[in-house]
């Protein structure tokens, strides 16, 4: 269902999201349920990024253990504090093996104790593996967003700046890079007016729907865990800021997550 002017309008169109961490401690216990529930909401793909070593095999197993789980590897520059070099070796081969979706999550992010030139190393090393593979990117970025292009200057194969908020040229900069915007709760919040008027200003081929669960939550459910069941609200607000009808909308954002991330099991 979408919420447009007021008035609910049925959907038929799938919907994905393109970043949740569904093999985080926050969903042991209601994964199994959590995942049902989604696929009578319409989410019918959902992209698990990895974050750190410790978990690829683990993140690995779940998704596949579950037709609508999908996996990226990556090493997300939050976790870098027990980064060692083998990391990359174990990246690489897991990637040649498994044939993940993407690399990611991978980024710099200024907020975070973590050196930049071991950002920047890590993230390079995971550039040229995707190069390799010819996968797309899952982008993460905090006070970044021009070293963060400048180091995708030469990278041909796109992906998405995961959760995007910030301004139009900002966006623009990453979607003539060929990217697309992850587009999440941030827009549920009234007081987020430069990024809610950006959303609703891009192309719609560069736009695809995400939660970023468990974090991130939407709108009046700051203490609850952020999970896929809050996709439908983040396409309502989304749908609330666009012009287009709530059901090429839909259909838009399925078909630009399937032109990312189509190799799948669905």
């Amino acid at each position: 269902m979408s919420l447009k002017h007021g008035k609910i309008v049925s959907l038929n169109s799938p919907m994905m999201d393109t970043h949740c961490h569904l093999d985080f401690a926050e969903f042991d216990g209601v994964r199994e349920q959590l995942l049902m529930d989604a696929a009578q909401l319409t989410v019918k793909r959902i992209l698990v990024p990895g974050v750190k070593a410790a978990t690829w095999q683990d993140l690995i197993a779940l998704c596949q253990s579950h037709p609508s789980l999908d996996f990226a590897l990556g090493l997300h520059p939050y976790f870098l504090a027990d980064y060692q070099a083998e990391h990359m070796a174990l990246l690489q081969q897991l990637v040649e093996h498994y044939q993940p979706l993407a690399i990611g999550e991978v980024g710099l992010d200024a907020m975070v104790d973590v050196p930049m030139a071991l950002q920047l190393n890590v993230l390079r090393q995971q550039i040229e593996i995707a190069k390799t593979a010819k996968l797309p990117l899952i982008l993460h970025q905090r006070k970044t967003a021009s070293s963060l292009l400048s180091e995708l200057k030469h990278f041909p194969y796109g992906g998405v700046l995961h959760a995007f908020s910030g301004s139009y040229e900002q966006g623009m900069a990453f979607i003539d890079k060929g990217f697309k915007l992850g587009i999440g709760g941030v827009i549920t919040y009234p007081r987020a007016a430069k990024t809610r008027a950006s959303v609703a200003r891009f192309p719609l081929e560069a736009l695809v729907l995400e939660t970023d669960g468990p974090d991130m939550p939407i709108a009046n459910q700051t203490a609850n865990v952020n999970s896929p069941l809050n996709l439908p609200f983040i396409f309502n607000a989304l749908a609330e800021l666009r012009d287009e009808p709530p059901a090429q909308l839909a259909k838009g954002l399925w078909q630009n997550s399937q032109a990312v991330f189509g190799r799948g099991k669905i």
